[in-house]
C-alpha cells in the first residue's frame, strides 16, 4: 500500500503560519522559524512517545513529517498515549495522530505509512528527511536496528528518547559518529538479550530503578512493562529540543557514546559516557547483573504459570 499524502489546506483557510508560531520567536529568530517550516522529520511509532513527538514538533513549526504505525488504539494505551481517548479506541494510531497534528497546522505535509516500516518502504520513509525521531515499541528490535542503520548510511541524524520510569534517557546518533549497532551491540543476539542490552545501554545510570515498586510488572518475556505519561511528555520535550538544535545547527549536540538521563521523580540529571557502548568493561558487569536478575524473574514467572 502506498503512503497517503496529505496536502496543505485550501487557500481559503484562515490559518496563518507566522501568527500561529509567533510565540516561538525570541527563542528562535524569524529566519530560524522559517528554516523549521522547511524541514521534514520522520517518526516511526505513533504510540506513547511518538504521538507526543509529533504534536510537540508540529507546535515547533516543523512543516513536514513522515509518520508510521500499523497499530490501533486500545484501552491499555490510555495512561500515556497522546491520541488515546474513548473516541479513538480501535482507530488507526497514525491516522488519528495525522488528524491531531493537522488540527494544529493545516498546512502540514504528512505522509502516513499505515503498514509500518520495513525493507520494502524504508527508502520512501526516509526520503528527503532531515532528522529521524525513534518512537518504535521498545521490543521492535529488528525494525529499530534497520531504521538506525539506514539513517547512518544516508547521513540522517537520529535521536531516541526512551521513557523510563518518570524520566527520559536520550541518545543522538550523528553522521560520522558512533552508530547505533556499535553502541548497543544487539546484532545476532536473542530477543531476551537484545532487550537487556537496549535497556541498560539506554540508561547506564539506571536512575529509574530505585523507585520501581513492583518489579513483577517488568516482563520482557511477555513484551510488557510499566509506563507513565510523565516520561512520554519529557521524552517529547527533550527530543524536540535536540531536533531543533540539529536542524538549525545551533547549540551543542551530545552524540553517542555520550547521553543524558533525566529523572523527574528523583530530580536528578546524569550525563552518561559509555566508550565502546555495551562493550565497555563496566557496562558488561551491569549487563551480567541485569541478565541474572531478569532471568531469575522470568524463571519465577514461568514456574507460577506451570500447570499443576
Amino acid at each position: 500500500m502506498k503512503p497517503q499524502l496529505v496536502h496543505p489546506a485550501q487557500s481559503g483557510s484562515s490559518f496563518d503560519y507566522d501568527q500561529a508560531f509567533s510565540r516561538n520567536l525570541g527563542w528562535f529568530t524569524e529566519a530560524e522559524q522559517a528554516q523549521l517550516r522547511g524541514k521534514k522529520a520522520a517518526i516511526a511509532g505513533m504510540g506513547g512517545v511518538g504521538g507526543a513527538h509529533l504534536l510537540t514538533m508540529a507546535r515547533l513549526g516543523i512543516g513536514a513529517f513522515h509518520i508510521a504505525d500499523f497499530d490501533q488504539f486500545d484501552l491499555p494505551n490510555m495512561n500515556r498515549q497522546a491520541g488515546a481517548m474513548q473516541s479513538t479506541l480501535g482507530k488507526d494510531k497514525a491516522q488519528v495522530m495525522q488528524t491531531m497534528a493537522r488540527d494544529i497546522n493545516p498546512e502540514l505535509q504528512i505522509e502516513v505509512f499505515a503498514q509500518g516500516i520495513g525493507p520494502a518502504n524504508m527508502d520512501a520513509f526516509l526520503d528527503g528527511v532531515d532528522i529521524y525521531i525513534d518512537s518504535l515499541d521498545f521490543f521492535a528490535f529488528d525494525t529499530r536496528r534497520a531504521v538506525f542503520d539506514a539513517c547512518y548510511r544516508k547521513g540522517i541524524p537520529a535521536v531516541t528518547a526512551a521513557p523510563l520510569g518518570m524520566g527520559t534517557a536520550v541518545l543522538a546518533f550523528m553522521p560520522g559518529k558512533m552508530s547505533f549497532d556499535d553502541y548497543f551491540q544487539m546484532q545476532g543476539q536473542s530477543e531476551f538479550e537484545q532487550g537487556i542490552r537496549f535497556l541498560i545501554g539506554l540508561a547506564p545510570a539506571r536512575l529509574h530503578g530505585s523507585y520501581l515498586v513492583d518489579p513483577s510488572r517488568v516482563r520482557l518475556d511477555l513484551k510488557k512493562g510499566p509506563s507513565t505519561v510523565m516520561a512520554c511528555q519529557l521524552c517529547a520535550g527533550v527530543a524536540a529540543t535536540e531536533a531543533a538544535k540539529i536542524l538549525l545547527g545551533r547549540g551543542k549536540v551530545v552524540a553517542a557514546p555520550r547521553g543524558i538521563h533525566y529523572d523527574a521523580y528523583r530530580q536528578e540529571l546524569k550525563k552518561t559516557w559509555l566508550p565502546g557502548g555495551n562493550r565497555n568493561p563496566l557496562q558488561k558487569i551491569k549487563l551480567a547483573i541485569a541478565r541474572r536478575m531478569l532471568g531469575q524473574k522470568l524463571a519465577e514467572a514461568e514456574r507460577q504459570h506451570e500447570p499443576a
